[in-house]
């Protein structure tokens, strides 16, 4: 467990990249940097979840919160009853929100991979008479046979056909 305490935000924010701990209180009095600030730097970085301690209930203040990735909003004095519970949820939302995000990078790059075979396969369909079946099953055992993925075999296929036509006809194979 790491515990630190830091007088101002930028000396908050310098602790919070070094440590790199597994949550964040962030104090509303905080001083320097704002803690909203702070708490939009922390949320970029992806360090970790943030508990926000306030000394009263103030609407302003909460209607920002819904703008940052506060996990919890506690009134001081905070009791141990209130803290521990908020912190259990704050990590455990923060665990289930980092998977989400892999997740979604994880589709975004099947997607994107989904592209590129469409594109090949219909680079193939147009130069070879292929109908969109057999330029599939042609790529897919090309990918099988070489033991690489099939987005490697269709971007293959996509330079070949831009080297043999002589231009990239301005898209990016990524």
């Amino acid at each position: 467990m790491i515990a630190g305490e830091a007088p101002d935000g930028s000396q908050a924010l310098r602790m919070i990249r070094t440590l790199q701990p597994d949550l964040v209180i962030l104090d509303n009095e905080l001083q320097g940097t704002t803690p909203l600030e702070v708490a939009r730097i922390v949320e970029e970085d992806g360090v970790a979840p943030i508990i926000f301690l306030a000394s009263s209930w103030h609407r302003n203040l909460l209607a920002h919160t819904h703008e940052f990735p506060f996990f919890a909003y506690l009134i001081k004095p905070v009791q141990e009853n209130t803290l521990l519970p908020a912190i259990e949820a704050a990590l455990a939302n923060y665990q289930k929100i980092c998977r989400l995000q892999q997740e979604i990078l994880k589709l975004k790059e099947t997607l994107a991979a989904r592209k590129i075979i469409e594109r090949a396969k219909g680079i193939l369909m147009d130069t070879m008479g292929l109908t969109e079946a057999e330029a599939y099953r042609r790529m897919q055992r090309q990918s099988m046979d070489r033991c690489v993925p099939m987005k490697n075999i269709a971007e293959a296929i996509i330079v070949a056909h831009e080297l043999q036509s002589g231009s990239s006809k301005g898209k990016k194979v990524d």
